[in-house]
């Protein structure tokens, strides 16, 4: 591969694994598209970058449950939907109008429809190597 298309792909996945770290910390935002997409474009601009990403203790199992498995954990799932209703009431006790509110619900509630959605991942083991 040509180095300036490495260097894009690299440039995007970084740009991603920024929005998947953002996406740990802030309500709402999704953490597993970025950091797939992340991985995706690793693959092809750092296989090496990409190895090390597999490995890490924090994203490497949901992106091998992801990869190998073909979906999410069950438990990853739960903790997504508590975090999302966390978020809510949070909101909702913050916010000092009614459609912030009802704005904060739809959006968890489209959240939780989305979470509901991901395929579970057919073996939980997250330490499988592939």
């Amino acid at each position: 591969m040509a180095a300036p298309a490495r260097l894009f792909f690299l440039l995007l996945a970084s740009v991603f694994f920024l929005l998947a770290c953002a996406g740990v910390l802030i309500p709402g935002l999704p953490t597993t598209p970025f950091l797939l997409l992340a991985s995706c474009f690793l693959v092809r601009s750092s296989p090496r970058l990409n190895s090390r990403l597999l490995r890490s203790r924090f994203f490497g199992p949901v992106l091998i449950d992801w990869q190998v498995h073909g979906g999410i954990r069950k438990d990853v799932k739960v903790k997504a939907v508590a975090g999302v209703i966390v978020a809510v009431v949070v909101t909702v006790y913050f916010s000092a109008a009614v459609w912030q509110s009802i704005l904060a619900g739809v959006l968890a509630s489209v959240g939780i429809a989305v979470i509901a959605c991901v395929p579970v991942a057919k073996c939980g083991d997250p330490k499988e190597p592939q």
